[in-house]
C-alpha cells in the first residue's frame, strides 16, 4: 500500500473510528454528549464526506486534505473543550454554567450535560482530551502521508 492508499484509508477510517466510539460511549455507556462533544462531531461528518469523495471523485488527493483539515478542526475544538473541562479557561456556551435564573423544575430550560465537567476520564485525559490527541496528531499524519505521496510522486515522473 502506497502513501496516498493510506492516507485516504486513514482520512475515512480515523473519522469513522473515533464517530463509532462517541457513539458507543453514548449508547452504550450512557456518556451522553454535551453541546461541545457535538461540535467535535461534525467536523467528523464532513471529514467522512470528504474521504468519500476521494475514492469516487476526481482531484482525490485534495479530497483527502480536506479531509484531514477538517480532522484536524475537531481535534481543535476537543482541545478547546479539554481546557475547559480542567478549567484552563471558560466556555463559550451556556452549557457551561446554570442561569440561576432558570426555572429548574422544567427539564428544557436546564442543561442536561456540563460541558465543563468530564463524565470520564483515563489516565487524567478526557475523552475530549482523547480526541484532540488522535484527531489533530491523525489529521497531522494524514497530510504527512500525502506529502510522502507527492514527493514519491514527483520523483517518478523526473
Amino acid at each position: 500500500m502506497n502513501a496516498f492508499s493510506m492516507a485516504r484509508f486513514a482520512a475515512f477510517a480515523l473519522p469513522a473510528a473515533l464517530l463509532g466510539g462517541a457513539y458507543i460511549s453514548e449508547y452504550v455507556f450512557g456518556l451522553f454528549p454535551c453541546e461541545m462533544c457535538w461540535w467535535q462531531r461534525w467536523p467528523h461528518f464532513a471529514a467522512l464526506g470528504f474521504a468519500a469523495l476521494a475514492f469516487a471523485a476526481p482531484a482525490p488527493r485534495l479530497w483527502v486534505a480536506f479531509a484531514a483539515l477538517a480532522i484536524m478542526v475537531s481535534g481543535l475544538i476537543g482541545g478547546f473543550h479539554a481546557g475547559v473541562e480542567y478549567g484552563w479557561w471558560d466556555g463559550i456556551t451556556g452549557c457551561a454554567v446554570i442561569d440561576p435564573d432558570r426555572d429548574i423544575f422544567d427539564p428544557a430550560a436546564v442543561p442536561l450535560v456540563r460541558c465543563d465537567e468530564a463524565p470520564f476520564s483515563f489516565l487524567g485525559i478526557s475523552l475530549a482530551g482523547y480526541n484532540f490527541l488522535f484527531s489533530f496528531v491523525g489529521g497531522i499524519a494524514i497530510l504527512g502521508l500525502l506529502r510522502n505521496g507527492n514527493v514519491g510522486r514527483n520523483k517518478r515522473a523526473n
